[in-house]
């Protein structure tokens, strides 16, 4: 896909299809608290004071912590950049 430094409708709509991957919660109960992790993200950590708070929170963090990193990217990229899906 070729972006020239905008981000259009149809891009936009591409990039969150990339974004719907699957990702690891190391969910456990501390205490009163129940804390996670996402394994793939650094970073992307939450504690909550029920489990299902925590998936929430967890998958909030998550969705903000790739929006915000993917804004960074096309920011450092400038003007004209190609994106490629890459897949594990």
């Amino acid at each position: 896909m070729r972006i020239e430094g905008r981000i259009d409708a149809c891009g936009a709509e591409a990039r969150s299809e990339f974004m719907q991957g699957k990702y690891t919660a190391v969910i456990k109960k501390s205490g009163d608290w129940w804390i996670g992790w996402i394994e793939e993200v650094p970073g992307v950590n939450c504690q909550e004071s029920t489990r299902d708070e925590l998936v929430e929170s967890l998958r909030v963090t998550l969705r903000e912590a790739l929006e915000f990193n993917r804004k960074e990217a096309i920011q450092a990229a400038g003007d004209s950049f190609d994106e490629e899906p890459i897949a594990l």
